[in-house]
């Protein structure tokens, strides 16, 4: 029992910490009203009439009329999508106002297991930010079709639900519980018997599968693409965890059922997956995601729901995190109103770390483990002849399927072309948006490359190569030709990690990830202005999706419809099967 705080509440000691003159938007009632916060130690000890807690030494923070809100919360997000190693994340979200997540630190695992994920959870704790562990259920995500360089079974899994901040299973794929995989089914019972949650990955997944999900004990989906699909996981007893990131902005079209029907939205929740380090320092973090729900019509104090009081229900610790109430956790907001929404000073875990917009903290930068470094392990150079795809010497053209990404969500649909063939060699054709696209095992285990054809990226020359391919984190590629394909992954290879543009055989822009190949140690305005380089380089080459990496990185993903590639091949998502993307030869 706290004794200080429970003083600190009824007037027999100080605050250490006192927010006043502001407006309270309470999340549990609703309403919006004067008051205040009185803080002690790590805890709010007091909200509304706050004046009986300040004494000589408290410290006070008028709000000067502005909103006071909780801190936010991101009930799903991949930091590692940011590029960005824990501690610099930790300060552009804080900025923003989020001050505590919920993460599986899943790309991390993928890379170099458990090991590699605690020690970024080391890290971790000497910054502000609160984050909670939601264990990886699968590593490597699609059994049989990747090679990762770490691997999760249920044992492991049973260890890491053992961690005090370990708070349910992450990921857990419909299509995979729906065949009934064993490790997952035992991992899922084991974290059950841990009283903890299980959290839903359910793309295209409705009616008898839906409720299969649900019956078996999954509790929340980000997963959903449409109103329709919101609804249906309401009314199916899911939390609904609607995406607001960079790959996918699901908000509005997630909103306007429950805004029209006046739905329950108790549970109901925004998060953001996946965040761009450009969006994140340009547009902000669950900030933004709060202007975009302001702007549909929602309410103020429900759009704060969204992002607090609501994520921390999904896993059931409102009584710990998500409000402003005596005994949660001292993470508070001082905001603008409705109108013109910002975040202007925060305070995280009873600490100010952000005051009138300008941070008030700089972490240092981390010693990192040697898990972490030194993870890019190619079996040989890459040849160009490597990423050939070959049929009969007499054959003059291919009927091939080619994947296409959509515009605004990197999900692929099947299209069907002919193709020329030069010396039993399958050609690209840029006027017909076909690519040559391929992933490269890089974990020194096989040496696979996985080759099919691509489109919606319309380069018209050139190759791009990254380390960032979900969910295996092997080398991907694509490119207009071989030669380019092959300078661009062995580039990417000779700086540990990164992302690179090549062109006529040469490195035109580039970004270095040294630790696991996935993160740098840069501050995300640093890192923004070389990711801003190196998306301008390749939209000279004709691309026109805003964010081309974030994009190519999931196109590795073999539980994202409808197609994907991977070090293993070209893969059918809905049958989990490797296919041949040559359809027939013409000669």
């Amino acid at each position: 029992m706290n004794k200080k705080l429970i003083a600190v509440a009824g007037g027999n000691a100080f605050a250490d910490i006192v927010v006043k003159n502001g407006k309270i938007v309470n999340v549990y009632s609703g309403e919006i009203y004067d008051g205040g916060v009185a803080i002690s130690g790590d805890t709010i000890a007091a909200v509304g009439d706050v004046d009986y807690t300040i004494g000589e030494n408290t410290k006070i923070i008028d709000a000067k009329g502005h909103f006071i809100t909780p801190g936010f919360i991101d009930g799903h997000i991949h930091p590692e999508s940011t590029s960005l190693s824990i501690r610099p994340f930790a300060e552009i979200v804080l900025k923003h106002g989020t001050t505590a997540i919920f993460t599986d630190l899943h790309e991390v695992g993928v890379v170099a297991g458990l090991e590699a994920i605690e020690a970024v959870l080391e890290e971790a704790q000497d910054t502000d930010l609160k984050l909670y562990f939601v264990v990886p259920s699968h590593v490597p995500f699609s059994p049989k079709l990747e090679t990762s360089g770490g691997s999760f079974n249920t044992e492991i899994i049973k260890k890491a639900l053992e961690r005090e901040d370990a708070v349910g299973l992450s990921e857990c794929v419909g299509q995979y519980i729906l065949a009934g995989f064993p490790d997952l089914l035992d991992s899922m019972d084991a974290t059950l018997a841990k009283g903890k949650s299980l959290q839903g990955h359910l793309p295209d997944i409705s009616g008898p599968a839906l409720n299969v999900c649900a019956a078996i004990g999954i509790s929340t989906d980000h997963e959903s693409l449409s109103g329709e699909d919101v609804v249906a996981r309401l009314r199916a007893g899911l939390h609904v965890m609607i995406r607001e990131g960079s790959a996918a902005r699901g908000l509005k079209d997630g909103l306007k059922p429950i805004l029209e029907n006046n739905l329950d939205s108790s549970r109901v929740s925004i998060v953001t997956d996946d965040l761009h380090t450009i969006d994140a320092v340009k547009r902000g973090h669950l900030d933004d995601a709060v202007r975009i729900a302001l702007g549909e019509g929602t309410d103020f104090a429900k759009a704060i729901q969204f992002v607090s009081l609501n994520a921390a229900r999904a896993f059931g610790l409102d009584h710990k995190i998500g409000g402003l109430a005596p005994g949660k956790r001292a993470d508070v907001n001082i905001t603008t109103g409705p109108e013109d929404f910002k975040v202007l000073s925060v305070i995280a875990g009873g600490k100010p770390v952000v005051e009138n917009e300008k941070l008030l903290v700089s972490y240092p930068k981390a010693e990192h483990v040697p898990i972490l470094l030194n993870t890019i392990k190619l079996s040989k150079k890459i040849e160009p002849e490597d990423f050939k795809i070959c049929v009969s010497k007499t054959a003059k053209k291919a009927r091939v399927k080619v994947m296409d990404t959509l515009p605004w969500i990197p999900i692929t649909i099947e299209r069907i072309v002919e193709l020329n063939v030069e010396n039993g060699v399958v050609q690209s054709d840029v006027e017909q948006d076909v690519l040559y696209i391929a992933q490269v095992e890089r974990y020194g285990k096989n040496g696979n490359i996985g080759k099919a054809f691509m489109g919606g990226f319309n380069l018209k020359s050139g190759a791009i190569a990254s380390s960032v391919g979900h969910d295996n984190h092997n080398i991907i590629v694509l490119g207009t030709n071989h030669q380019d394909m092959a300078v661009a992954v062995n580039r990417v290879a000779e700086i540990q990690g990164g992302q690179v543009v090549v062109n006529n055989g040469q490195v035109v822009q580039e970004v270095a990830y040294p630790i696991l190949g996935l993160l740098s140690d840069l501050s995300a305005e640093e890192l923004a202005v070389e990711k801003e380089e190196l998306n301008q380089a390749i939209h000279e080459l004709g691309s026109p999706i805003t964010i081309p990496f974030m994009f190519l990185s999931f196109i590795c993903l073999a539980a994202l419809p409808s197609f994907a590639i991977t070090d293993h091949g070209f893969i059918d998502v809905a049958t989990q099967t490797i296919i041949d993307p040559i359809l027939a030869v013409i000669e």
